[in-house]
């Protein structure tokens, strides 16, 4: 067993008896690797959270310079992986090369994005309120605020992003920036893939000097509970189904100390398409519609699952393009089949429904998952039925027809909170249906133009959240500089001396931040 209180995971030993199976890329059969992850103990689980507590004071005090050094190193590690790491998660996932290669890019970007957020020092939020004796009829005292780390984060990787949300995630990346150490819960589908991943950063660790006990990763089934449960852990990060994030959600309220839970969970990522846009360009749109709908095997959480548009003869012919645009989409290959079987009855449900009617897409059988159209009526979405608000988690949309721009904002008001919404629409579309925006606004994270929801960009305006169910706390993102701020708290220093101060708040400014004093940003000393 690897060392529990060193930076080494838990539960994660490699042993050469027994076998995980591993996906390959052309079959959904696996492939037997010389691998055993054995599942993790309660024991186990407490020491890695304890080191995490252990290694928290150390590493909130340090320069915010030096955890930018250990992103860095991360990256670093994690750019210099060799084609035979792209190849093992290749197998493991039946993603592409290219997928992964993309992936591994965004992963490390990621980590050199918060790596610049914290040399800005931003995040810190450091406010200063000087004293002003004479003030009257009271005097005011020195008050000084800044933000900190919440503590150790329990970490949970996801399913399609076995880099990007996963051991070294935006998750992981934006908890080890705000100075909070991370018990990362690997997910069954690419333990293989996790291993190395937490090679790489445990190599960071000690390269650059961090604590021990930063990174800490466990194995298993069953194991979230105790690691939600543990009184070591202050908040946690989650990427998956919404049973799943509601579960982790409840249990971390009913905690003795109730921690936040932000969770990334379900989304249909509506797409509203416009009368004068259908008209110049409804084949074109059809078109790459429906790309989006299959790309990567339809298994992002930015997926089109909702196509909503007025009734009208340029209506009825995209819908038949769009048809024809995904009956001719070739069957994939998705990540496990786990997966497979969820989508598979995802699909079932969807023909059962006697209002939602099938408009493309062979039988869903064998062991690829094929494209699939499907029209409901509105009145469907208007109700609430729960079918139209679930994710069905693959290659498959929704069409939905209203009857005039009354029945829309219905139906609008009718969707739970998504990740997304689209609109495409021409100029006029967009000053005629000016109203739409401010309705979208108040069910979705992120509202798009003329584009498709189906990539996240990483970098400071990006925000990847949204009402539930599509989050737990429609206040923070998975995605981009602002994540940060799930895993920091303020702190508040009222007369406090100098020395004592934090360095975001000393009179000297030593990190040279800007910093709002007395109501005014200066990065002057004082």
């Amino acid at each position: 067993m690897p060392d529990i209180i060193g930076h080494n995971y838990i539960g994660g030993a490699r042993s050469a008896a027994g076998t995980v199976t591993l996906q390959s890329h052309e079959a959904s059969c696996g492939e037997a690797l010389p691998y055993r992850f054995h599942q993790a103990t309660p024991e186990e689980v407490d020491a890695a959270a304890r080191a995490a507590q252990q290694a928290y004071p150390a590493l909130r005090s340090l320069a915010p310079a030096r955890r930018a050094e250990f992103l860095e190193a991360i990256a670093a590690q994690l750019d210099a992986l060799g084609d035979d790491f792209i190849q093992l998660v290749t197998r493991e996932t039946a993603l592409p090369n290219a997928r992964i290669l993309g992936e591994r890019g965004r992963t490390s970007g990621q980590m050199r994005l918060f790596a610049q957020v914290l040399r800005r020092g931003d995040y810190l939020g450091a406010r200063i309120d000087r004293a002003q004796a004479d003030r009257q009829p009271l005097p005011r005292a020195d008050l000084r605020q800044y933000r900190l780390g919440v503590g150790p984060v329990a970490v949970f990787g996801a399913s399609n992003f076995p880099l990007a949300f996963s051991t070294a995630g935006g998750d992981t990346a934006a908890a080890l920036a705000a100075g909070c150490p991370v018990v990362f819960k690997a997910h069954s589908g690419h333990m293989a893939s996790a291993e190395v991943v937490a090679d790489a950063i445990i190599r960071a660790a000690e390269q650059t000097g961090m604590p021990k006990g930063v990174f800490n990763m466990i194995y298993g089934a069953g194991v979230g509970e105790a690691l939600v449960k543990h009184p070591a852990i202050q908040a946690v990060g989650f990427t998956g189904s919404l049973k799943g994030g509601r579960a982790l959600c409840d249990m971390a309220a009913a905690r003795p100390q109730p921690i936040p839970v932000f969770a990334e969970m379900s989304s249909i990522n509506p797409v509203l398409v416009l009368p004068q846009a259908l008209a110049k360009r409804g084949e074109q749109i059809a078109r790459e519609l429906a790309t989006s709908v299959v790309l990567g095997c339809g298994q992002f959480c930015t997926n089109p699952g909702l196509v909503i548009g007025l009734r009208s003869p340029a209506f009825s012919a995209f819908s038949e393009q769009l048809a024809g645009q995904l009956a001719e989409q070739a069957a994939q290959t998705m990540l496990n089949a786990g997966t497979l079987a969820s989508y598979t009855k995802g699909v079932q449900a969807l023909l059962a429904h006697p209002r939602i009617i099938h408009l493309a897409g062979r039988a869903q059988q064998g062991n690829q998952a094929h494209p699939q159209l499907f029209k409901a009526h509105a009145d469907l979405l208007i109700d609430g039925d729960p079918l139209l608000q679930e994710e069905v988690f693959g290659p498959a949309t929704v069409l939905v027809e209203v009857a005039d721009v009354g029945e829309l904002h219905q139906a609008l008001n009718g969707l739970h909170g998504q990740l997304t919404a689209t609109l495409i629409g021409e100029a006029t579309d967009l000053q005629v249906h000016a109203e739409l925006l401010p309705l979208l606004e108040q069910k979705v994270g992120r509202v798009l133009f003329n584009g498709y929801p189906t990539g996240v960009e990483v970098c400071d305006a990006m925000v990847h959240g949204g009402p539930y169910p599509a989050t737990s706390d429609a206040r923070g993102t998975s995605v981009g500089s602002l994540a940060i701020d799930r895993f920091l708290r303020p702190v508040c220093y009222q007369n406090c001396p100098d020395a004592l101060l934090p360095e975001a708040l000393q009179n000297a400014n030593p990190l040279g931040i800007a910093r709002l004093v007395d109501g005014q940003s200066s990065r002057a000393a004082l």
